[in-house]
C-alpha cells in the first residue's frame, strides 16, 4: 500500500508539472556532462532580450525611491532592451543629484513623486520607498494609468493590501511585486524537482538568515550634508507621528516601526514568496513568531533577532508541514542564508545561487540490532525474530546506496531580478500574465507582518489564505 501511495503521489507531481502554477516564469535549459554532480542552469532567450523593437516597445520607466534597492532596480530594468529611465524622485537631493551622475543629466529628478506619476510618457513606476508609502504611491500609480512594480512587501499593514488589490482590479493595472526569486531560473528549478517528486512528501521547511556586520544589520550610512534643506523630512514622515528633523530615522528607516516591517517585513516576505512559489501553497495558518533586541541597542525598536514557527494545512500541492525561521543580526561571524526543504525522501537547500538535490530515502529494511530493542529480547526470541526477518525482507536490497548529491548552479553573473523585470515588461508589451500580482504579494507579506503581530503581542496568530486576514 505504501509503494502505491508514493507512486501515486509521484505521478500527481509529473501531471502537475505539465501546467505551470505562475505562468509568465520563463523556462530553462540544463546542461550536464556525464558523471557530474554540478549542473549548470541556462536562461533560455527571453522574448524581450532578442525582439526587434519598434517605436512602441519603447518602455519609459519613473523610479520613486533612489537608494539601495532602487539603484539595483533601475540597472535591472535596463538591461531589457528598450527600457529607458526617464525620471526619478527622492527625497534626499544628495540621491537625485547621483542618480543624475550615474544615469545621464537629462533625467528629470524630483521630490514630488506625482510629478513623475502625471507625466504622460512614463509607462512603468518603481515604488523603493519606505514601507508606509508603498501603498499610497502604487494606488496612485495605478490611478494614473502606470505598470507598478512595487518592492516587497508590499505593503505595511493587511488593510493596505486589500486596497491596493482593489486598485489593481479597479484600475486594470499591470501591478508587480519585487520579490524577484519567483522569476529566477534557481526556483524553477528547484519547482520542477519538487512537481517530480525528487523529495517525496514534504515534512519541515528549515530557513536561517546570518548576518555580522554593521550594513546587515541596517547601519546605513549617512552622508554628512545631511540636513533640513537637503532632505523633506517632513514628506518622508507622511502619516506617522511627527518627530524633529533625525537623519537617522531617514537613513536607516527599517529599523523603525513606524515606517518598515523590521526583520519580518525585509526578509522573512522572501522566504513566504519564493516557497508558496515552489510548492503551490496558498499560505500557512498559524505563525508564532518570538525574538528581542540583542545587540544592535542603536534606537531602533524592532528585533535584531527573530525567530518563527509556521504550520501549513494539507493542500492539493503539499502534505501539512513544518516550516522554522531564524535571523540573527549579531552572528558571531556566520554570514549567509539557506532554505531548505526536508521531505521523506530528500532534501532541496537553497544556497546563494545554488540549489542541492540530496536524495536520502529509507532503505525497505528496518533492520536490527545497534539501538533496536532486540537486545533485551531472551535469546531464544531474538532467534526466532531473525529468523522471520529474513524470510519477510530475503528480496529486499539490504542497504540504500549513499545519499546521491546534485549541486545546481546559476551561470555567472546572474542576476535573478533582471528575469523580474524582463517578465514584468512582457507584460507590459504582450499582456503577458504578471508573476507576483497583488494577491500574491500579500499572501506573502500578510504571514510576515503576522509574525510580527505575533511577536509583538506574545501570541499565536491565525491566517487566513481565503480571506487574508490575521487574527
Amino acid at each position: 500500500m505504501q509503494h502505491e501511495k508514493k507512486s501515486s503521489r509521484r505521478r500527481f507531481l509529473k501531471e502537475l508539472a505539465q501546467a505551470s502554477l505562475v505562468a509568465g516564469a520563463f523556462p530553462h535549459i540544463v546542461t550536464r556532462r556525464p558523471s557530474q554532480d554540478r549542473v549548470i542552469l541556462e536562461r533560455e532567450p527571453h522574448p524581450d532580450r532578442n525582439r526587434r523593437l519598434a517605436a512602441n516597445d519603447r518602455i519609459r520607466l519613473g523610479v520613486i525611491g533612489t537608494g539601495i534597492i532602487g539603484f539595483y532596480n533601475i540597472r535591472s530594468a535596463l538591461t531589457v532592451p528598450g527600457v529607458e529611465l526617464a525620471a526619478v524622485c527622492d527625497l534626499y537631493d544628495g540621491r537625485l543629484a547621483r542618480a543624475r551622475e550615474v544615469f545621464g543629466e537629462g533625467i528629470t529628478a524630483t521630490r514630488d513623486y506625482r510629478e513623475v506619476l502625471a507625466r504622460d510618457d512614463i509607462d512603468v513606476v518603481l515604488v523603493a520607498t519606505p514601507d508606509h508609502w508603498h501603498d499610497v504611491i502604487s494606488i496612485d500609480a495605478m490611478k494614473a494609468g502606470k505598470a507598478v512594480y512595487c518592492e516587497k512587501p508590499m505593503v505595511q499593514e493587511v488593510v493596505e493590501g486589500h486596497r491596493v488589490i482593489e486598485a489593481e482590479k479597479r484600475y486594470k493595472a499591470k501591478f508587480q511585486v519585487g520579490s524577484q526569486g519567483v522569476s529566477s531560473i534557481i526556483m524553477k528549478k528547484a519547482q520542477d524537482l519538487y512537481r517530480a517528486g525528487e523529495i517525496g512528501d514534504l515534512i519541515l521547511v528549515e530557513a536561517a538568515t546570518d548576518r555580522h556586520s554593521s550594513l546587515g544589520a541596517w547601519q546605513y550610512s549617512i552622508p554628512p550634508d545631511a540636513s533640513p534643506q537637503t532632505i523633506d523630512f517632513d514628506t518622508f514622515l507622511g502619516d506617522t507621528a511627527k518627530v524633529p528633523f533625525d537623519p537617522v530615522r531617514f537613513f536607516r528607516w527599517r529599523n523603525y516601526r513606524a515606517y518598515g516591517t523590521g526583520i519580518a517585513g525585509d526578509l522573512f516576505v522572501h522566504l513566504f514568496s519564493w516557497l508558496h512559489w515552489v510548492i503551490g501553497s496558498d499560505g500557512p495558518t498559524r505563525i508564532y513568531g518570538s525574538g528581542g533586541l540583542r545587540y544592535w541597542k542603536d534606537g531602533r525598536d524592532v528585533p535584531d533577532v527573530l525567530t518563527c514557527v509556521v504550520d501549513y494545512p494539507q493542500a492539493a500541492t503539499h502534505p501539512a508541514f513544518n516550516l522554522q525561521i531564524r535571523v540573527n543580526f549579531e552572528a558571531a561571524g556566520a554570514q549567509g542564508s539557506t532554505l531548505s526543504l526536508v521531505g521523506s525522501e530528500g532534501r532541496l537547500t537553497f544556497a546563494g545561487d545554488s540549489l542541492i538535490l540530496r536524495r536520502a530515502p529509507f532503505s525497505a529494511r528496518p533492520g536490527y540490532g545497534g539501538y533496536d530493542s532486540l537486545e533485551t529480547f531472551p535469546q531464544s526470541v531474538q532467534d526466532e525474530f531473525v529468523r522471520q526477518y529474513k524470510l519477510k525482507f530475503y528480496d529486499v536490497p539490504p542497504e540504500v546506496d549513499e545519499p546521491a548529491e546534485v549541486v545546481y548552479t546559476a551561470p555567472e553573473g546572474y542576476d535573478d531580478r533582471d528575469d523580474h523585470w524582463a517578465n514584468l515588461v512582457a507584460a507590459i508589451r504582450d499582456g503577458k500574465p504578471i508573476v507576483e500580482d497583488a494577491t500574491y504579494g500579500l499572501k506573502a507579506a500578510g504571514p510576515s507582518l503576522a509574525a510580527n503581530e505575533s511577536h509583538f503581542t506574545n501570541r499565536i496568530v491565525t491566517w487566513d489564505s481565503d480571506t487574508l486576514q490575521y487574527t
